[in-house]
Order: C-alpha cells, then structure tokens, then sequence
C-alpha cells in the first residue's frame, strides 16, 4: 500500500500532516485515558478499607474555580466514625 512505507512517503510529501495530525490525536486520547484511569475517585487500584477518603478535600475534577479547596468539608457523611 503506497505512503506506509517511508520511501512512498517521499513519493506522497502530502500525507506527512496527516500521520503527525493522527500520531498527535492518538496519543493525547491515550494521556486523557489514561489519566481517568489514575485520577479518577471512581477507578480504585487499590484494596483499602475506604479509598475514597482520600478524596474527600482533594479537587479531583479537571477545572472548578467556584470552590476553595484549602477550606472545603465535603458533607458526605463519614461511615467508619462509630456514634
């Protein structure tokens, strides 16, 4: 098939764009997949007793300026506190 190989590449100059413009889309989704899946609340690798208590001051969405999160308490309730 002509413009996979690099010497039909030197043939077909017009179709260089067009894999570094799809080289480029690639990679960016596999960086966004892959930060969903280390950064996301949801997705848990590890095996604690309740993970998700690491998130509970912790901004985990990608953009929020509404919300300070230095002074922020989440109001989900904390099950492992005995009453």
């Amino acid at each position: 098939m002509q413009g996979l190989t690099p010497s039909s590449l030197k043939k077909h100059p017009a179709l260089i764009p067009l894999y570094v413009c799809l080289g480029v889309g690639v990679a960016m989704a596999a960086f966004y997949t892959f930060r969903l899946a280390v950064k996301n609340p949801d997705v848990q690798w590890n095996k604690k007793k309740d993970p998700n208590e690491e998130y509970r001051n912790k901004q985990y969405k990608f953009y929020n300026q509404h919300i300070d999160w230095s002074t922020y308490q989440n109001p989900a309730p904390r099950y492992t506190d005995d009453e």
